[in-house]
């Protein structure tokens, strides 16, 4: 190759970087974020504060939907999703949300899940009111369903299935494959190559046996590592106890700028806290992007009623965000690492932390973090871009193992290689298929909420709730999961 093919090539990457990258600007930093938070202000008011009246209910529901005989149960989804939702974004995002939105970007990451949590209750119920069934009897459903099956726009469930299959079934699982070899390199010396191979012989093993086998190690996994994480940051909430009650009045201050009230820069403060705060939890809770909801569609809930499964997505986002980036955050914190004149960003930053709190051992604990937290994404994106595959061939196994072997291919490509071009693409990507979803979100609200009342009424008179499909003629043409039951003479 001549230098002036290099320089061609190098030109067009930058001019590829600048298009895509001013299309993430538009998507991002303005439109999704005030679509994504006005729809769940909407839907918050629309159900009346549910994320806060039935979040117990919620948990009872999770403990309830462990064990089932067939299918997939509500546990098993509920740790799928979170496997993919928690990732080193749940780390290191948190991380340079505080560096540049500062302590405040915290509070508006609290708020943003909070509204989240009925965003994603409404998208999961209508994944599991049209989902269907394939060939082996498992469920499928999502927002590319709902989009064909409610609206009857397949090609909007196309467009999305497209979307998802770039952004999570490919490029997001060689970002995932390239942060494990990347910590494990740092940390251990570790080959790229030689990992990447192992990452790839183990992710084969679980995305070749399907949903099921996803689900199952999910399950296994999931609790072991988001436990452990808890279980650091808690030690360290411990050892600084005193300064808890500060540093949260210190996240409400910088919220809305008071801190910073006297040095004279209170707009600036208050619009970076915001941005920060609001596009990390969009980030790391997903909710309304309608990727967790391919997954929920999957689930045999307990109680048999579609609005269950959306009880249990919504504590989904509330772990995700409440709990895990507020650990992050505290670790963060407590450690002063901020204050110091030599602080890093990203995961270096809550390195340092845990570094300065428990020593030097926690080098290996932040890469056992990110080993496991990555790989349970590889496996969980690969089963939400599963469905979009086959919604696109007809429901049908067709393509399958092709696919499955691209995602492989991806997973090897992203352990040795960084390309900024393919990982802004991705964000591209996920921000069209969010845009898409938050139409069909809209317009098919009207039907959600009138499912989730029901379980409502159901449960307000002391009854287990069980979905009656007569009572919805908007489904009296809709061929799915859910069968209509006899009338009684």
């Amino acid at each position: 190759m001549t230098n002036t093919d290099s320089t061609l090539i190098e030109s067009m990457n930058e001019v590829l970087l600048s298009i895509i990258g001013s299309i993430n600007g538009l998507l991002w930093g303005q439109v999704l974020v005030y679509l994504l938070v006005g729809v769940g202000v909407y839907f918050t008011l629309r159900l009346g504060f549910i994320q806060i009246r039935q979040l117990g209910h919620s948990i009872k529901i999770l403990r309830s939907g462990q064990e089932i005989e067939n299918g997939i149960s509500s546990y098993q989804v509920f740790c799928t999703s979170m496997a993919a939702r928690v990732g080193t974004g749940n780390m290191a995002g948190v991380a340079v949300a505080l560096t540049v939105g500062g302590p405040g970007a915290i509070f508006w990451m609290w708020l943003i899940a909070l509204f989240g949590m009925a965003t994603a209750f409404i998208e999961s119920t209508l994944a599991q009111v049209y989902k269907v069934k394939d060939v082996d009897g498992q469920y499928r459903g999502g927002p590319a369903y709902y989009m064909e099956k409610g609206l009857g726009q397949r090609w909007m469930g196309t467009l999305f299935s497209i979307f998802l299959i770039i952004a999570f079934g490919l490029v997001f699982n060689a970002v995932q494959a390239n942060t494990i070899t990347d910590a494990l390199n740092h940390s251990f010396g570790f080959d790229k190559t030689i990992m990447g191979i192992v990452i790839v012989v183990i992710s084969g093993f679980f995305i070749m046996g399907g949903l099921r086998r996803v689900a199952n190690a999910s399950s296994k996994i999931v609790p072991v590592m988001a436990i452990g994480y808890l279980a650091i940051a808690l030690i360290i909430v411990i050892m600084n106890i005193t300064d808890v009650p500060a540093v949260l009045v210190l996240i409400v201050k910088s919220a809305f700028g008071w801190q910073e009230a006297a040095a004279g820069g209170v707009a600036y403060t208050i619009a970076q806290a915001m941005q920060s705060g609001i596009a990390r939890g969009l980030f790391s809770n997903e909710a309304g992007m309608g990727s967790a909801a391919n997954i929920a569609a999957s689930a045999t809930p307990n109680p048999n009623h579609p609005a269950s499964q959306g009880f249990v997505q919504m504590l989904g986002v509330f772990v995700d965000t409440l709990v895990i980036c507020t650990a992050s955050a505290a670790m963060i914190m407590l450690s002063g690492v901020m204050d110091q004149p030599d602080a890093t960003t990203g995961i270096s930053l809550l390195q340092q932390a845990l570094t300065n709190e428990l020593g030097g051992w926690t080098s290996y604990f932040m890469a056992l973090a990110i080993l496991l937290f990555c790989f349970t994404s590889i496996i969980a994106n690969y089963s939400y871009a599963e469905t979009n595959v086959m919604f696109l061939n007809g429901n049908s196994k067709k393509g399958l193992f092709g696919f499955r072997m691209c995602v492989l291919a991806m997973v090897m490509f992203g352990s040795v290689a960084s390309l900024p071009v393919v990982w802004n693409l991705a964000d591209a990507s996920m921000g069209m298929m969010a845009l898409i979803n938050i139409v069909a979100l809209v317009l098919l609200s009207k039907l959600a909420i009138k499912v989730i009342k029901d379980y409502e009424v159901q449960l307000k008179a002391g009854k287990t709730p069980e979905f009656d499909r007569t009572k919805f003629p908007e489904l009296d043409d809709l061929k799915g999961a859910w069968h209509p039951k006899k009338k009684q003479h």
